[in-house]
């Protein structure tokens, strides 16, 4: 008996340390994270989709070592409600983060929060864009709002607000691989924001890629001088255009002394304060080396400025757009690189999920346009590319209708944790294995920030990957519906054509579902424009 008894309690022990042994290996083996996120940064801007304007061979890597989404998109194309819809797993309407203006709702779960409660030590550096003390972090280092591009403050979680000599991208970029090397808990998996000011407006390229990329020319997109024609009024009245809206100083660089010489008037009331802002924030070594390449783009300018005509100015004023917002996108390129090469030299690349991506996507001139904000394609996709070795095959592509709104679920999901059941998104780990049945054949879309800055009138839709159906709303009332397979410039709403009449009413009827299922309605679309009309500032 005693014999039994000890024979019981052997077997007892050996499988309480099995089942711990067990749970160990299974912990160990929770995959790091590494999301990495631009701002403003456009698909085309991307050699992996396009290798029209520029080269990206870092960010390109991680198409090649795993997953290219072609049509991934964002719920609400504008910079802080898109975060916050990442962060929380939620629509804009339901996170309260409605457009750049009203301030996050921190009583909100994110993801962070719930992966650090699950051990995951976790860690932001670079452009958050609201609120100063994210929660779930372990540890940050994030720029004041929009950040500056040259020697940029810094709200940090241990050491107040410190300001760091130096390019910004640069900057971000050795805070990530400090705490990589130097901070991180080797015992634990780890949840990284990599997060990029670039390629931000006003965009102010590092001295190595200025020097380079002003001598650059680009190919013009086919729709640089669109005229609108077969749309209705959002797309005629937004206020974007290369030409009449991007600043002169801020934005294209010209001196606030030679757009008075020239009778230049600033296009908006931030035109010269922006060029003061950020150039001004360089030291005088910085500035010597600045004023030694765009001071004689100034003085070239200047003398042939009154013998220009719109066309030419035009074409101007695209080409200084591309050869900063490209050369903006060179160092985070490089960034890109610097972190992937720290991971495969830390054997840390085979445990670690690498996402890149945008807050949304940006026009590079396609219809005259800079920005963002409409549900047309250069805005409503953004890049996305991830690699996780040994669960995604290398070099492969998904076309499916993914969103900004599935990435809280995607890694709770790959951390082995279940999502909160008030999150919105789709787990994408089935796509990454290539499980693509029973995924969402359509994406819904709403953006608010109107009358704004862009003045982009209210809209909301529907995108499949044949047929986007937009509803434009509050002062106007009209209705658009393009063929993405045969328009693919999105030149003419086909709404009103009758052999697209048996779509049209599918579409509507599907957009009224997606309205019910994301608890969105004409009741709060309402509420939004009172107190959205009667905030106390304007938003920029």
């Amino acid at each position: 008996m005693r014999n039994l008894t000890l024979s019981v309690l052997v077997i007892f022990v050996l499988a309480a340390c099995q089942t711990k042994t067990q749970k160990e290996e299974q912990k160990a083996k929770r995959p790091n994270i590494i999301f990495m996120m631009s701002d403003d940064h456009a698909y085309q801007a991307i050699s992996a989709y396009s290798d029209k304007l520029t080269q990206t061979p870092n960010i390109d890597r991680i198409a090649k070592e795993g997953m290219i989404f072609k049509n991934a998109c964002v719920t609400n194309s504008i910079c802080a409600p898109s975060r916050a819809v990442i962060l929380t797993g939620k629509h804009t309407h339901i996170n309260g983060k409605t457009d750049n203006y009203f301030p996050f709702d921190t009583t909100q779960v994110t993801f962070p929060q719930l992966l650090q409660e699950a051990g995951y030590q976790t860690a932001m550096f670079g452009k958050l864009h609201f609120g100063n003390s994210p929660k779930g972090f372990d540890q940050f280092k994030i720029l004041p709002g929009q950040g500056a591009y040259y020697n940029p403050d810094f709200i940090t979680k241990n050491d107040g607000t410190i300001r760091v000599e130096g390019y910004t991208t640069d900057i971000i970029t050795d805070m990530t691989i400090n705490w990589l090397d130097k901070e991180r808990d080797a015992e634990k998996p780890f949840m990284l924001f990599y997060l990029h000011k670039a390629p931000h407006r006003e965009w102010l390229p590092a001295e190595r890629h200025y020097k380079e990329f002003t001598k650059k020319t680009f190919p013009e997109p086919e729709t640089l001088f669109d005229n609108y024609e077969g749309r209705g009024t959002a797309a005629k009245t937004a206020e974007m255009n290369l030409l009449t809206h991007m600043n002169w100083a801020g934005d294209s660089k010209i001196e606030p002394a030679l757009m008075d010489e020239l009778r230049i008037p600033e296009t908006c009331d931030w035109d010269k304060s922006a060029f003061a802002r950020e150039v001004g924030r360089q030291n005088p070594e910085q500035r010597a080396k600045w004023d030694a390449v765009y001071g004689p783009i100034n003085e070239d300018f200047r003398k042939n400025y009154k013998n220009m005509s719109k066309k030419d100015l035009m074409k101007w004023r695209y080409q200084r757009y591309m050869q900063d917002y490209l050369g903006t996108i060179a160092a985070v390129d490089e960034g890109v690189g610097t972190v992937l090469d720290y991971l495969d030299d830390k054997g840390l690349s085979e445990n670690t999920i690498v996402v890149y991506t945008s807050d949304q996507g940006f026009y590079l001139g396609e219809h005259g346009w800079f920005d963002k904000r409409f549900i047309y394609d250069e805005s409503f996709k953004t890049p996305l590319l991830v690699r996780w070795p040994n669960v995604i095959t290398p070099n492969t592509t998904n076309t499916q209708m993914v969103q900004n709104l599935d990435f809280a679920q995607t890694f709770l999901e790959a951390a082995g944790l279940k999502a909160p059941e008030d999150m919105q998104g789709e787990s994408l780990v089935p796509l990454f294995k290539g499980e693509t049945e029973n995924f969402r054949d359509a994406a819904y879309y709403h953006y608010y920030e109107y009358p704004s800055v862009h003045m982009v009138k209210r809209h909301y839709g529907i995108v499949t990957e044949e047929y986007k159906l937009i509803h434009f709303y509050y002062d106007v009332d009209e209705w658009e519906l393009y063929d993405r397979k045969k328009d693919k410039n999105e030149m003419t709403n086909v709404y009103d054509d009758p052999a697209y009449a048996e779509i049209v009413k599918d579409l509507t009827q599907q957009l009224k579902d997606l309205r019910i299922k994301y608890k969105d309605s004409a009741e709060l679309d309402s509420t939004y424009i009172h107190d959205f009309l009667n905030r106390d500032t304007p938003s920029h």
